[in-house]
Protein backbone atom coordinates (compact mmCIF):
# COMPACT_ATOMS: atom_id res chain seq x y z
CA UNK A 1 0.00 0.00 0.00
CA UNK A 2 1.60 3.44 -0.92
CA UNK A 3 2.69 5.83 1.96
CA UNK A 4 0.35 8.60 2.51
CA UNK A 5 2.79 11.53 1.77
CA UNK A 6 2.44 15.23 3.08
CA UNK A 7 5.18 17.48 1.07
CA UNK A 8 7.10 19.26 3.75
CA UNK A 9 8.96 22.00 2.02
CA UNK A 10 11.91 22.71 -0.50
CA UNK A 11 14.90 25.79 -0.37
CA UNK A 12 14.11 25.26 -4.29
CA UNK A 13 12.82 28.50 -6.03
CA UNK A 14 11.51 26.67 -8.91
CA UNK A 15 9.70 24.15 -7.48
CA UNK A 16 12.67 21.43 -8.04
CA UNK A 17 14.40 18.90 -6.14
CA UNK A 18 15.94 18.46 -3.27
CA UNK A 19 12.50 18.34 -0.86
CA UNK A 20 11.36 16.71 2.32
CA UNK A 21 7.82 14.47 2.58
CA UNK A 22 6.26 13.12 5.66
CA UNK A 23 4.44 10.13 5.76
CA UNK A 24 1.49 10.80 7.71
CA UNK A 25 1.05 7.50 9.11
CA UNK A 26 4.41 6.64 11.06
CA UNK A 27 6.04 10.20 10.69
CA UNK A 28 9.00 9.09 8.56
CA UNK A 29 10.86 11.58 6.52
CA UNK A 30 11.46 11.09 2.94
CA UNK A 31 14.36 13.08 1.80
CA UNK A 32 14.26 13.94 -2.14
CA UNK A 33 17.49 15.11 -4.00
CA UNK A 34 19.95 14.57 -6.65
CA UNK A 35 21.58 10.74 -6.08
CA UNK A 36 25.31 10.29 -5.00
CA UNK A 37 26.06 7.95 -7.82
CA UNK A 38 30.06 8.44 -7.84
CA UNK A 39 31.55 5.06 -7.25
CA UNK A 40 34.60 6.48 -4.89
CA UNK A 41 32.60 8.65 -3.41
CA UNK A 42 29.78 5.77 -2.67
CA UNK A 43 32.38 3.61 -1.16
CA UNK A 44 33.31 6.11 1.45
CA UNK A 45 29.94 5.99 3.19
CA UNK A 46 30.09 3.95 6.52
CA UNK A 47 27.46 1.10 6.75
CA UNK A 48 25.95 1.77 3.02
CA UNK A 49 24.45 -1.43 2.45
CA UNK A 50 23.51 -2.93 -1.50
CA UNK A 51 20.15 -1.90 -1.08
CA UNK A 52 20.77 1.69 -0.19
CA UNK A 53 20.64 4.77 -2.37
CA UNK A 54 22.35 8.02 -1.25
CA UNK A 55 21.13 11.40 -2.18
CA UNK A 56 22.55 15.08 -1.82
CA UNK A 57 20.92 17.80 -0.42
CA UNK A 58 21.92 20.94 1.23
CA UNK A 59 22.13 21.58 5.13
CA UNK A 60 19.70 24.44 4.67
CA UNK A 61 16.89 22.17 3.70
CA UNK A 62 17.64 20.02 6.99
CA UNK A 63 17.73 23.51 9.18
CA UNK A 64 14.64 25.02 7.54
CA UNK A 65 12.57 22.09 6.90
CA UNK A 66 13.51 18.71 8.71
CA UNK A 67 11.41 18.49 12.27
CA UNK A 68 12.81 20.51 15.14
CA UNK A 69 11.90 17.61 17.82
CA UNK A 70 11.57 14.05 18.06
CA UNK A 71 8.88 13.71 19.84
CA UNK A 72 6.52 16.91 19.50
CA UNK A 73 4.62 18.13 22.63
CA UNK A 74 1.40 19.90 21.55
CA UNK A 75 0.04 23.22 23.08
CA UNK A 76 -4.11 22.69 23.52
CA UNK A 77 -6.16 25.46 23.76
CA UNK A 78 -9.78 25.31 24.96
CA UNK A 79 -13.14 25.83 23.22
CA UNK A 80 -13.56 29.46 24.77
CA UNK A 81 -10.12 30.64 23.21
CA UNK A 82 -11.09 28.82 19.95
CA UNK A 83 -13.75 30.82 19.59
CA UNK A 84 -12.23 33.60 20.32
CA UNK A 85 -9.78 33.66 17.55
CA UNK A 86 -12.62 33.84 15.21
CA UNK A 87 -13.48 37.37 16.27
CA UNK A 88 -9.62 38.81 16.84
CA UNK A 89 -8.52 37.99 13.78
CA UNK A 90 -6.99 40.78 11.74
CA UNK A 91 -6.96 39.28 8.04
CA UNK A 92 -7.29 35.81 7.13
CA UNK A 93 -9.01 33.30 8.22
CA UNK A 94 -9.05 29.67 6.50
CA UNK A 95 -9.91 26.36 6.76
CA UNK A 96 -9.04 22.43 5.71
CA UNK A 97 -12.13 20.58 6.17
CA UNK A 98 -11.57 16.90 5.22
CA UNK A 99 -13.66 14.88 7.61
CA UNK A 100 -16.26 12.45 6.07
CA UNK A 101 -18.89 13.42 9.11
CA UNK A 102 -18.90 15.63 12.53
CA UNK A 103 -20.65 14.61 15.36
CA UNK A 104 -21.57 18.36 16.53
CA UNK A 105 -23.52 18.17 12.97
CA UNK A 106 -25.05 15.26 13.90
CA UNK A 107 -26.31 16.34 17.04
CA UNK A 108 -28.05 19.47 15.24
CA UNK A 109 -31.48 19.77 15.24
CA UNK A 110 -31.31 20.77 11.64
CA UNK A 111 -29.27 17.48 10.67
CA UNK A 112 -32.13 15.36 11.14
CA UNK A 113 -34.48 17.64 9.31
CA UNK A 114 -31.76 16.95 6.86
CA UNK A 115 -32.19 13.08 7.15
CA UNK A 116 -35.54 12.86 6.66
CA UNK A 117 -36.65 15.97 4.24
CA UNK A 118 -32.99 16.34 1.80
CA UNK A 119 -33.64 20.09 2.94
CA UNK A 120 -32.69 22.70 6.17
CA UNK A 121 -34.40 25.35 7.17
CA UNK A 122 -31.39 27.98 7.39
CA UNK A 123 -30.70 30.24 10.03
CA UNK A 124 -29.05 33.15 8.19
CA UNK A 125 -28.99 35.38 11.29
CA UNK A 126 -26.72 32.55 14.04
CA UNK A 127 -24.39 33.42 15.85
CA UNK A 128 -22.09 32.51 13.87
CA UNK A 129 -23.24 34.01 10.93
CA UNK A 130 -23.67 37.37 13.06
CA UNK A 131 -20.08 37.25 13.13
CA UNK A 132 -18.92 36.62 9.84
CA UNK A 133 -20.74 39.50 8.95
CA UNK A 134 -18.83 41.82 10.99
CA UNK A 135 -15.33 40.55 10.37
CA UNK A 136 -16.31 40.68 6.72
CA UNK A 137 -17.61 44.04 6.91
CA UNK A 138 -14.14 45.42 8.11
CA UNK A 139 -12.50 43.77 5.44
CA UNK A 140 -11.62 40.41 6.66
CA UNK A 141 -11.48 37.27 4.48
CA UNK A 142 -12.83 33.85 5.68
CA UNK A 143 -12.98 30.64 3.65
CA UNK A 144 -12.31 27.43 3.44
CA UNK A 145 -12.25 24.31 1.29
CA UNK A 146 -13.88 21.21 1.93
CA UNK A 147 -12.84 17.91 0.75
CA UNK A 148 -15.52 15.83 -0.42
CA UNK A 149 -16.23 11.93 -0.95
CA UNK A 150 -17.32 10.38 -4.05
CA UNK A 151 -20.16 9.65 -3.81
CA UNK A 152 -20.45 12.70 -0.76
CA UNK A 153 -21.36 10.73 2.58
CA UNK A 154 -24.74 11.81 3.98
CA UNK A 155 -22.80 14.39 6.20
CA UNK A 156 -20.92 15.86 3.72
CA UNK A 157 -23.99 16.28 1.71
CA UNK A 158 -25.52 18.10 4.90
CA UNK A 159 -22.37 20.62 5.05
CA UNK A 160 -23.01 21.42 1.44
CA UNK A 161 -27.18 21.83 1.87
CA UNK A 162 -26.00 24.81 4.77
CA UNK A 163 -23.68 26.27 2.90
CA UNK A 164 -25.59 28.90 1.70
CA UNK A 165 -25.65 30.12 5.58
CA UNK A 166 -22.15 30.45 5.11
CA UNK A 167 -21.55 31.92 2.17
CA UNK A 168 -24.38 34.38 2.87
CA UNK A 169 -22.81 35.75 5.66
CA UNK A 170 -19.51 36.27 3.53
CA UNK A 171 -17.55 33.14 3.56
CA UNK A 172 -15.83 31.51 0.45
CA UNK A 173 -16.22 27.87 0.45
CA UNK A 174 -14.58 25.81 -2.04
CA UNK A 175 -15.37 21.76 -2.60
CA UNK A 176 -12.64 19.57 -3.58
CA UNK A 177 -12.99 15.40 -4.09
CA UNK A 178 -11.24 13.06 -2.25
CA UNK A 179 -9.38 11.88 -5.32
CA UNK A 180 -7.91 15.21 -6.15
CA UNK A 181 -6.99 15.60 -2.43
CA UNK A 182 -5.09 11.99 -2.39
CA UNK A 183 -3.15 13.40 -5.85
CA UNK A 184 -2.42 16.91 -3.98
CA UNK A 185 -0.87 14.87 -0.90
CA UNK A 186 -3.01 16.73 1.32
CA UNK A 187 -3.37 15.88 5.24
CA UNK A 188 -6.71 13.70 6.78
CA UNK A 189 -6.86 16.08 9.23
CA UNK A 190 -8.92 19.39 9.81
CA UNK A 191 -6.80 22.73 10.55
CA UNK A 192 -7.49 26.62 10.45
CA UNK A 193 -4.75 29.23 9.35
CA UNK A 194 -5.42 32.71 11.22
CA UNK A 195 -3.41 35.44 9.58
CA UNK A 196 -0.97 33.40 7.91
CA UNK A 197 0.98 32.86 11.66
CA UNK A 198 -1.11 30.89 13.98
CA UNK A 199 -2.29 27.09 12.81
CA UNK A 200 -5.38 25.32 14.97
CA UNK A 201 -5.07 21.83 14.08
CA UNK A 202 -8.23 20.13 14.97
CA UNK A 203 -8.13 16.28 16.57
CA UNK A 204 -10.94 14.21 16.58
CA UNK A 205 -11.20 10.73 17.63
CA UNK A 206 -12.87 7.84 15.93
CA UNK A 207 -16.95 8.81 16.49
CA UNK A 208 -16.25 12.10 14.38
CA UNK A 209 -16.32 14.36 18.16
CA UNK A 210 -13.53 16.69 18.49
CA UNK A 211 -11.17 15.60 20.85
CA UNK A 212 -8.42 18.90 21.37
CA UNK A 213 -7.54 22.08 19.51
CA UNK A 214 -3.85 21.99 18.87
CA UNK A 215 -2.39 25.77 18.37
CA UNK A 216 1.06 25.82 16.20
CA UNK A 217 2.74 29.30 16.03
CA UNK A 218 6.30 27.95 14.78
CA UNK A 219 6.81 29.80 11.46
CA UNK A 220 8.61 26.78 9.79
CA UNK A 221 5.58 24.79 11.21
CA UNK A 222 2.77 27.30 10.02
CA UNK A 223 4.38 28.16 6.36
CA UNK A 224 4.19 24.42 5.67
CA UNK A 225 0.45 24.36 6.60
CA UNK A 226 0.05 27.91 3.90
CA UNK A 227 1.43 25.92 1.27
CA UNK A 228 -1.18 22.97 2.21
CA UNK A 229 -3.57 25.92 1.70
CA UNK A 230 -2.30 27.11 -1.59
CA UNK A 231 -2.79 23.34 -2.97
CA UNK A 232 -6.02 23.13 -1.36
CA UNK A 233 -6.83 26.16 -3.09
CA UNK A 234 -6.08 25.57 -6.58
CA UNK A 235 -8.97 24.16 -8.98
CA UNK A 236 -11.12 23.69 -6.17
CA UNK A 237 -14.49 25.34 -7.31
CA UNK A 238 -17.25 26.73 -5.46
CA UNK A 239 -19.52 24.86 -3.30
CA UNK A 240 -23.02 26.16 -4.85
CA UNK A 241 -21.37 24.73 -8.19
CA UNK A 242 -19.86 21.29 -7.15
CA UNK A 243 -23.24 20.88 -5.47
CA UNK A 244 -25.26 21.55 -8.94
CA UNK A 245 -22.70 19.30 -10.59
CA UNK A 246 -23.87 15.97 -8.43
CA UNK A 247 -25.95 13.64 -9.41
Amino acid sequence: MARRLIFTGTDSKNGGCPALHTDADSGDIIVQGPPLTDPDDLARLKHFGPDDAAVVVPAELLVNHAPKELHRVPKIIDLDEFGQLFRTFEHTAWRLETRRGYASDREDPTYREFAETGSITLDYDDEWSQNIRRQVKAGKTIGRVRIVDEPPTEGQLFLLADSPRNTAAGETILCLPRSEADVRMLPAWDFWIFDSRMVVRLNFDEQDVLHDLEIITEPAEVLRYCQLRDVAVHEAIPCGEFAVRLP
